[in-house]
């Protein structure tokens, strides 16, 4: 009897932990102008509910030393790739500019991604950069503030448009902190064009996270190449350019339900 109530056990165990299994990952990558830390309000409510959560921290970006000049949108592309390793069902989530290396990252391994989540994101067609979709946003904010250092292979914002491109919606102390500035990003990737082709990235389901009060990526510009990329499912927030910061939870909650 005590080896059968053993047995038993042991099998309710591995149908437990083989449901488990059978939960996405998250792969959470952030934009430019930005780093791992971003997502740091959105993680523990998808930790909470049991998923894997993986934080891509891109190359020159955070505390990562990686000269400007050797980083191209491959190096991007690679990181997340490292990161997924092996690991099946992933969910890829991209902000921003992180739109370009997750559809990238998609084309070139694309039986490890179930899904991928454009928030506020680039969402690339074959052969365009981010300075092709970007230059045909006339909306943006960006483009007055943007700051261009050739001889450091850096693209910068400046200190008076962070706020209003950023985090318009955020909370007096978001907004402070912002206030000092960005750190400036790697030039290159901006240029760089996305390689993706039917049979991979054609295939993938894509998912649109709408910001509707956005000064980086206008509304506009968003609906616009979620029509284009054939976006199967699409939401709306009434937020900024980064709703993480606003509204973690709504953000979340949009992520768990494309889980299930």
């Amino acid at each position: 009897m005590k080896n059968l109530l053993i047995t038993v056990f042991a099998s309710l165990v591995g149908i437990a932990a083989a449901a488990q299994d059978k939960k996405p990952t998250f792969v959470l990558v952030h934009g430019a102008w930005s780093d791992a830390s971003a997502w740091k309000q959105v993680t523990p409510f998808l930790e909470a509910e049991g998923y894997n959560t993986i934080v891509v921290n891109l190359p020159g970006h955070g505390d990562d030393k990686t000269p400007f000049a050797s980083i191209t949108l491959q190096s991007y592309v690679d990181a997340v790739k490292k990161e997924i390793g092996s690991s099946k069902n992933i969910i890829l989530v991209g902000h921003s500019m992180a739109g370009m290396v997750i559809s990238q990252v998609a084309e070139d391994m694309p039986k490890s991604i179930k899904k991928l989540v454009y928030l506020a994101a680039y969402l690339p067609e074959n052969g365009q950069s981010l300075l092709d979709l970007a230059k045909t946003d006339s909306e943006s904010h960006v483009g007055k503030f943007l700051q261009i250092d050739k001889e450091n292979a850096s693209a910068g914002i400046g200190k008076e448009g962070v706020v209003d491109i950023f985090v318009a919606d955020g909370t007096e102390s978001v907004k402070k902190q912002f206030s000092n500035g960005v750190k400036a990003d790697p030039l290159a990737p901006f240029a760089i064009p996305v390689k993706l082709t039917n049979q991979n990235f054609g295939t993938k389901e894509k998912v649109y996270i709408y910001t509707k009060n956005d000064h980086a990526i206008s509304y506009t510009k968003q609906l616009e190449m979620a029509k284009a990329g054939k976006v199967k499912t699409e939401y709306t927030l009434l937020s900024s350019h980064t709703p993480f910061f606003s509204m973690p939870e709504k953000v979340a909650s949009i992520l768990i339900k494309e889980a299930k």
